[in-house]
Formats: structure tokens, C-alpha cells, sequence
């Protein structure tokens, strides 16, 4: 039982217009989903991805209007890692965003890396006019993040997850599809702040057949868990591991088709069943955003 990469990865932002300009715009992702967090429908829930709204590609943030810029610290998440194709795509990506080297900050400080792909896996893009194909982002490679317990992370990691140690700090998941990454920095001295710009969690990925087999799986370990939670869109496992980063791991179905066909998505506000009857009160509260592809037909 082998975890298929990263699922997806949740992060925090103080203001979804700007946010969907940078991802969708600038960066070129899909916004497939509109919908709001469940846990707090007060609040937006952005999802990106590939064209066609697959996990592995899929970087999605909660909206809290007006948040400030957080600051990552031990057991958080603090770069996000992206493959590209080729050399040519990062030389396009370091005039688009004018970065040198491979890393860039979005508006809100969140740290992204561009990795030149070694992996067979199949590619991750989505479409977008002003960016060729084959210099689209490809999906993710990894995270980087900082650990409270680095080998209780690495432990975690190798004998609960049946992650493969690449290095003295790295650690790959990979299934028989799909894979990712998870390195350990030295954490910084000052401490975390979660708020804008800061991973939320991480979540990995697995099937619907083996999705009851982990929530049985971590059970059994002894760690203290969210037990499955149906988010409408997949099925979700939280815990925390011991370094402090809260992770997910999440199957693959249905996904966002469940509500609009592919064409569809991220045209509207979409909102699981039992929310639906909320639908006007919350969509009072939502900032207004407009659909990032409404010119296309135009250009």
C-alpha cells in the first residue's frame, strides 16, 4: 500500500482576487473549484490544477479577507515545489515572473521552486494563452518544509507512509503512477506564524479502494487522527506527524465533476449538498470573482 505523490497542497491568502490573478493569470493553473472551506463557509476555498482538475497538480488556498503575510517556522511547509519540462521552460519562467535561479515569491511571500523534471510521471499542465505547453507547469515535485523532530518525521515517513529515504533529509512517496517529495531544512529560529502566504497542510494521495485501509493503518499506530471526513469532492485523513506539519491523505474520487462537467469548471460557486440550502447568505459574504477565462474567446 504506496501513497501516489502529493494529492494536493492548502495554503492561506488575505485576498482571492489578487490570488486568482497571480495563479491562474500569471502562473497559468486552472481555477477548477470556487467553493468555500467546510469547516467555515464563511471563508472561500480556491482549488488550482491541470486542465482537467487532477490531483497532483491541484495547489488550493483559504481565503481570510485582509490576513496578513504569515511566516513559515519549525513544522510548517515553506516552499513548493513545481516541475517544468526543460531548461527552456525555466529560462521562460525566469523572464515571465523576472526571478533568477528557480525560485520565486507569490504576492504574499509563499516561496515556489521550479524543479527541471527527472520523472517519467505523466504531466500535470493546463492551458493557457499566453504560455506554450511545453513550458506549462507540470504538476507538483515536492515540499520543502521544517521539523520540530526531524527523525520522528523520518520515521513517520519511512515506516507508516512506505516513503524511500533519498537522502539524509528527502524522502520520496511514490505509487505505482505517480510520486513526490518531502525534504527537511534546519528550522529557523523565530517561530511560525500561520496566516497569509503559509502552507495549511499537505496532502498525499491514494486510491478509494486503500483510502479505509489507511485511516485503519494510522489508527493502529497510535496517532491521533481526524478519521475519515467526507469533503464531497474526496475523502479526507488528518493528522498531525511528529515534526508538527499537519498532513492529509485523500483519495481520488469523485472529483470536481461531480458538480460541473470539465468545460465547466470554475465558471461558478460550487457547494456540497449540505451547504446548498446556504447558498444565499454565503454567497453575500464571498468577495465577487471573476472567472479568469471569461476573456479568452476575445483575445
Amino acid at each position: 500500500m504506496l501513497l501516489e505523490g502529493i494529492h494536493h497542497i492548502s495554503a492561506l491568502t488575505g485576498d482571492a482576487a489578487r490570488n486568482v490573478d497571480f495563479y491562474a493569470r500569471v502562473l497559468g493553473l486552472r481555477l477548477v473549484a470556487k467553493t468555500v472551506n467546510q469547516d467555515d463557509p464563511r471563508v472561500y476555498h480556491l482549488f488550482y490544477a491541470d486542465e482537467n482538475g487532477r490531483p497532483g497538480a491541484e495547489m488550493t488556498f483559504f481565503e481570510y479577507p485582509y490576513a496578513k503575510p504569515g511566516r513559515a517556522g519549525a513544522g510548517m511547509v515553506h516552499t513548493v515545489q513545481w516541475r517544468v519540462a526543460s531548461e527552456n521552460a525555466l529560462a521562460f519562467w525566469r523572464e515571465r515572473l523576472g526571478f533568477e535561479g528557480s525560485a520565486f515569491a507569490d504576492p504574499e511571500g509563499l516561496t515556489h521552486d521550479l524543479v527541471v523534471s527527472a520523472v517519467a510521471d505523466t504531466p500535470l499542465a493546463a492551458e493557457h494563452p499566453d504560455i506554450p505547453a511545453e513550458y506549462a507547469l507540470q504538476g507538483f515535485e515536492g515540499v520543502r518544509a521544517y521539523s520540530l523532530d526531524p527523525d520522528g518525521s523520518a520515521r513517520v515517513l519511512t515506516e507508516l507512509m512506505g516513503a524511500t529515504r533519498r537522502d539524509e533529509r528527502s524522502f520520496e512517496l511514490r505509487g505505482e503512477t505517480r510520486g513526490a517529495t518531502i525534504t527537511f531544512d534546519p528550522a529557523p529560529e523565530l517561530p511560525g506564524r500561520q496566516s497569509a502566504g503559509i502552507v495549511h497542510h499537505v496532502a498525499w494521495h491514494t486510491t478509494v479502494a486503500d483510502h479505509p485501509r489507511w485511516a485503519a493503518r494510522i489508527a493502529e499506530a497510535g496517532i491521533p487522527n481526524s478519521g475519515i471526513v467526507d469533503r464531497h469532492y474526496f475523502k479526507a485523513i488528518y493528522f498531525r506527524e511528529p515534526g508538527g506539519i499537519l498532513y492529509e491523505i485523500s483519495d481520488d474520487a469523485p472529483g470536481f465533476t461531480v458538480d460541473d462537467p470539465v468545460e465547466e469548471l470554475g465558471r461558478r460557486i460550487i457547494l456540497p449538498p449540505k451547504l446548498e440550502g446556504q447558498r444565499e447568505q454565503i454567497e453575500a459574504r464571498l468577495t465577487p470573482l471573476p472567472d479568469p477565462r471569461a476573456d479568452w474567446a476575445k483575445a
